[in-house]
């Protein structure tokens, strides 16, 4: 199988060719039709995160090179293990790639994408920058029906992620106000979502002009500049004193610190981003504005159930996707790296 990846953290992909795993039990081997380009691809390509002042997060780990990137896949089911019951040959499917240890308390009670131990596609094993993906367990594999390929494989991580931080704010704003900042990939795919989920009225905020028009041309009410002050006055007007939930998907020290800054009372910020950084809060506003600051990590195998179910009944908005081919995969990665992309990048075989 061909396969683009890296053997050294910050160079860039090659293309290396392997023979495709064999697949025994409840094992299954998977044909790849398209796998979506997410930002954390770039984290784990240079093999840490920004904490800030100078400090890193090592995400090396057990990571074996050369490794393959990619964890939002759709493909065809081309080999099953002896024990595989509900997929055959053929069947083309979706994968949830949060996978566990299947083995502790945390993957029992169905929060596998919160495992110690973790085995996800593209973060811990071998992912769907290639043509082919092993599959641990026939399980992870869900039935996408007839949603576009292209768009189907972007539901598993942005999708998820975005669908996940909704549901965390969702009794804070609803019959009130919620504010989406950064209208990236995984911002566009939250406002893509909202409006299945809350009543809430939706704002967005980014720095870029170009971005902000696409969260109006994707329904937000109101687009703000979050590094001008008349604007930052203009949203606390326009809310009254404050939003009652915000996400924040960019993740770096100045949207969070924006972010925590326009909450009302009782308002709620959850942490998407993983751009990078710190930022610090006097601790008595926490309960002098009882305000909530929580972070979020994709989403539960179930909640990518209800997800599909929403996508399938037709329940979402579309997305904005840049679709290239999967030899492609360095060039990609770079112009995400750089800042260069609207929308969702997709590669297809």
């Amino acid at each position: 199988m061909i396969s683009y990846q890296f053997e050294q953290y910050g160079e860039a992909l090659v293309e290396n060719e392997s023979a495709p795993p064999a697949v025994t039990g409840r094992e299954v081997l998977l044909k790849i039709s398209a796998c979506g380009v997410c930002h954390s691809d770039v984290h784990l390509w240079e093999g840490f995160f920004d904490l800030g002042g100078g400090k890193q997060l090592d995400v090396k780990g057990k990571r074996k090179l050369p490794f393959t990137l990619g964890h939002e896949i759709v493909g065809e089911v081309v080999a099953v293990g002896n024990d595989v019951t509900d997929v055959q040959v053929g069947d083309k499917r979706l994968v949830y790639p949060w996978i566990g240890c299947d083995d502790c308390a945390t993957c029992a009670a169905g929060n596998g994408h919160l495992c110690n131990n973790p085995r996800a596609l593209g973060i811990d094993i071998d992912g769907g920058y290639s043509d082919h993906v092993f599959i641990p367990d026939e399980k992870y594999l869900l039935d996408y029906g007839d949603l576009p390929k292209e768009l189907a494989c972007t539901y598993t991580c942005s999708g998820l992620t975005a669908y996940g931080a909704i549901r965390k704010v969702e009794r804070r704003c609803n019959n009130g106000t919620l504010l989406i900042i950064g209208c990236g990939g995984l911002g566009l795919a939250a406002l893509a979502i909202v409006k299945s989920v809350t009543n809430a009225t939706i704002y967005v905020a980014d720095i870029d002009p170009e971005k902000r028009q696409l969260g109006l041309d994707a329904g937000a009410a109101a687009a703000f500049d979050p590094a001008d002050r008349a604007q930052f006055k203009e949203l606390m007007r326009l809310t009254g004193g404050g939003v009652n939930a915000a996400i924040d998907f960019v993740g770096a020290e100045s949207s969070a610190k924006f972010g925590v800054n326009v909450l009302a009372k009782g308002g709620k910020l959850v942490i998407v981003g993983l751009f990078g950084g710190t930022f610090t809060l006097p601790v008595p506003m926490f309960p002098i504005k009882a305000i909530a600051v929580e972070g979020t990590f994709v989403g539960s195998l179930a909640e990518m159930n209800e997800l599909l179910a929403l996508a399938k009944a037709g329940k979402l908005q579309t997305l904005k996707l840049d679709e290239r081919p999967m030899k492609e995969a360095n060039s990609a990665l770079m112009d995400l790296k750089n800042g260069h992309v609207l929308g969702r990048v997709v590669l297809k075989n």
